[in-house]
Order: structure tokens, then C-alpha cells, then sequence
């Protein structure tokens, strides 16, 4: 049975935007690459498999708000307008971004007070911490839904969730897995670069979305 090309897309799509979200050097991150090398993949993973459980959680609240607001062509051009802003901000904030910022003051309360005990929970909680993801995945959903690479039904947007579990997946079992084959962290510099190529890769999406607002608004002069 063949997957409906629409589903394709949706999956796709959160494919695509878990990488990109996963890759810029965050709380979960910098504690994978601190802490992996003396803890071992296994925690590492579950570090990692924490995190992208709370993003799906924020990703499946962005979706549930944008069910009926792209009726007209203006409201679509809005949204496209400011995820297009929204993904120029973020590309060119991680292109040139010279430092390695710490955890979040808000996260950082939430993981001393709760204060897990486990890797999975230590991911999950220090997600949670930061309300920064969830307006992500809201302003990514409105996009996704403007743009129509996820339609407005309940499978398409499940798959988009489900797409974005894999794609976060990829990148932290990668992740884990060189930091636990080199047995040693990964350099600031290199984790900035990490976080350029992230950059690179949003702001590529700044430009397939500034050409898909330009070409509606071709159309509908």
C-alpha cells in the first residue's frame, strides 16, 4: 500500500525541521557533548530521545491552533510573511553566532527543582524548561499549514510530528554516536560551526519561502 503523496510530504516535511531544529547547539546539545563521552552512548541517546519527546509534544500544540485560520489569500500571505522573517531571524542569528550560550535561566530552575534521575528525563525536563522550542513549533506549524506541506487533517499533521520524531532521532543518535566513538567533546568552535550549517540550512528555507510568497503575490496582482 502506497502512502498518499500528500502523507509523503507532511513526513517529509517534519523530517526536514527536526534536523534543523536538533542541530543548532542548545541545552541538549552542549549536554550531550560534555557529558556523553564519559556516560556512554546509551545515555547520550536517551538524552537525546527525551528531548525530542517533549518537541513533539510542543510540535502537536503548534498544530492544534492553525485548523481554520488560512481561508483567505491574505492570511495565508501573512503567515508566509512572517515564517519567512522568522526563518531569515533564526539563519542568519546562528551563522553569526560567536559563542556558545548556557542553558536558560527558566530551564535551569525547572532541572534543579524537579532534578531527574535518569537521561530520558534530563532531556524531556531540560525541553520543557524552554519556552523558546515551543514558539518554534508554533510559528513552524503556522508555516507548514500556510505553505500546505501539512494539510489540515489529523493524519497529515501526525505525520508531520511523526517525521520531526525521526528527523531529531537522526541527529542525536549521530550525535551520541560520534561522541562516544571519539571519547572526547567536541571543541566551542566546532559546536559554533554546527550551529552555522543549521543557520545555512534555515535560511535556505527563508528563500524557498520568500519565492513561494512572491509568486502568490505575482499571481494574485
Amino acid at each position: 500500500m502506497e502512502l498518499p503523496l500528500s502523507l509523503l510530504e507532511a513526513f517529509v516535511t517534519g523530517l526536514i525541521a527536526g534536523i534543523l531544529v536538533s542541530i543548532p547547539v542548545g541545552p541538549i546539545n552542549v549536554t550531550i557533548i560534555h557529558e556523553g563521552a564519559e556516560r556512554g552512548f546509551k545515555w547520550s541517546l536517551f538524552t537525546g530521545a527525551g528531548a525530542v519527546l517533549m518537541e513533539a509534544v510542543y510540535c502537536a500544540i503548534g498544530f492544534a491552533g492553525f485548523t481554520d485560520l488560512f481561508t483567505t489569500q491574505i492570511a495565508k500571505a501573512a503567515f508566509q510573511l512572517t515564517s519567512f522573517c522568522l526563518m531569515a531571524f533564526l539563519g542568519t542569528k546562528y551563522m553569526l553566532a560567536k559563542e556558545i550560550k548556557p542553558e536558560s535561566r527558566s530551564a535551569a530552575r525547572i532541572v534543579e527543582r524537579l532534578h531527574p534521575h535518569t537521561a530520558f528525563w534530563t532531556g524531556f525536563i531540560r525541553t520543557l524548561g524552554n519556552p523558546g522550542v515551543l514558539l518554534m513549533w508554533i510559528a513552524l506549524a503556522a508555516t507548514f499549514t500556510a505553505h500546505e506541506w501539512v494539510d489540515k487533517t489529523f493524519t497529515s499533521k501526525g505525520m508531520c510530528v511523526l517525521g520531526m520524531m525521526v528527523g531529531g532521532m537522526a541527529w542525536f543518535t549521530a550525535l551520541a554516536y560520534l561522541i562516544s566513538i571519539s571519547h572526547r567533546h567536541i571543541s566551542d568552535t566546532g559546536m559554533l560551526w554546527i550551529s552555522r550549517i543549521a543557520g545555512a540550512g534555515l535560511l535556505g528555507t527563508a528563500i524557498v519561502i520568500g519565492f513561494k510568497l512572491a509568486v502568490m503575490i505575482v499571481k494574485g496582482a
